[in-house]
C-alpha cells in the first residue's frame, strides 16, 4: 500500500515537472512583459560616443586657429585701408586647415549674437586691467561693429575644431574716427577670451613694452611663457615695430604670436596669424 502511495506521488511529481518545463517559461514571459510593454523604460548606459567632444587643452585651441588663420590669409597690407576688406578670404577651404564661417550659428554652448557684445566690453575691461590696452580703448557698440561666428578646423581630425567670433568695426564706419577704438579681434566663442587683436590708440612703440605684454597675454589666456622669435627674414612684416614670441604648440608644433605696431595709423596689435 506505502508502495503504490509512493509510486502515485512520484508519478504526480513528474506530470508537475513537465507540465512546469513547458508552461512556466511562457507564463513567467508574459509576466516579465507586463512589466515593461507599453511602458517607457530609460536607463544610463555607456556608449562609444561617450567623450567624443575633445577637449582641447589653451595651446591646441590656439595653435589650431593659427594655422587656419594662416591658411585662409591674404597677403596683408595693413597700412590701407584694403587691408580690412578680407570678406573673400573667408571661403570653405580644403587641405589641412580650414576657416568657415558656422551657418548654423551658435550650438546652445557658444556665446550667443546678443550676447558677443557684452562679452568683447567685459574682456576689454580685463586686457585693460592687466596692461594689455591702454585705458583709453572705448567698449564697443552693436550698432558699430559687426559679429561673425567661424569655426577653425583641423580638417583629417574634425573633432579638433575651435568656434570663434570675428568682431570688427562695421564697414560703414571705415572713414570715422578710428581713434582709441577696437578694430578686429578673434573671439572665443565658448570663454571669450581675445586671441588677437588690433586697436587704435595714441601711443608710440617705444611706450610699448612687448615682452610685457605678451607676458600678461599668456596669463590671461592660460598659456605657458614664451620664447623670444628670432628671425632674419625682413619680410615678415609691413612695419619695423614688432617682436614675435613662440608659444607650444599642438604636441611639437608651435604657434607664432606677434606683438606690433603700425606707425601714422597708431594701430597696437597682437595676432596669431602670420
Amino acid at each position: 500500500m506505502k508502495r503504490s502511495i509512493l509510486s502515485l506521488a512520484l508519478f504526480m511529481l513528474t506530470v508537475l515537472v513537465v507540465l512546469l518545463s513547458l508552461w512556466g517559461p511562457e507564463a513567467l514571459a508574459r509576466y516579465t512583459d507586463r512589466g515593461i510593454l507599453d511602458q517607457i523604460q530609460t536607463r544610463e548606459e555607456e556608449t562609444g560616443q561617450e567623450g567624443y567632444r575633445y577637449q582641447l587643452s589653451s595651446h591646441e585651441k590656439l595653435y589650431i586657429l593659427s594655422q587656419c588663420l594662416n591658411a585662409q590669409s591674404l597677403p596683408e597690407t595693413e597700412q590701407s585701408l584694403h587691408s580690412r576688406e578680407r570678406d573673400e578670404a573667408y571661403r570653405e577651404l580644403t587641405g589641412t586647415y580650414a576657416f568657415v564661417v558656422n551657418h548654423n550659428g551658435p550650438s546652445g554652448k557658444e556665446i550667443t549674437d546678443e550676447e558677443i557684445y557684452e562679452t568683447v566690453n567685459r574682456e576689454i575691461a580685463l586686457l585693460k586691467e592687466s596692461g594689455i590696452l591702454p585705458e583709453e580703448i572705448k567698449e564697443i557698440q552693436a550698432a558699430a561693429y559687426e559679429a561673425t561666428l567661424y569655426s577653425a578646423i583641423d580638417v583629417p581630425e574634425p573633432r579638433n575644431n575651435v568656434a570663434v567670433w570675428k568682431v570688427s568695426l562695421t564697414g560703414s564706419l571705415q572713414n570715422a574716427n578710428k581713434e582709441n577704438r577696437l578694430i578686429d579681434a578673434y573671439v572665443d566663442a565658448d570663454d571669450g577670451k581675445i586671441y588677437e587683436f588690433y586697436v587704435r590708440a595714441q601711443l608710440k612703440w617705444e611706450e610699448i613694452d612687448p615682452d610685457g605684454l605678451v607676458e600678461q597675454w599668456s596669463n590671461y589666456m592660460g598659456l605657458s611663457e614664451p620664447e623670444a622669435y628670432e628671425t632674419d627674414n625682413p619680410l615678415l612684416e609691413t612695419t619695423p615695430y614688432y617682436k614675435k614670441y613662440v608659444f607650444a604648440g599642438s604636441g611639437d608644433e608651435r604657434t607664432i604670436v606677434t606683438v606690433g605696431f603700425y606707425e601714422g595709423i597708431n594701430e597696437l596689435f597682437l595676432k596669431i596669424s602670420r
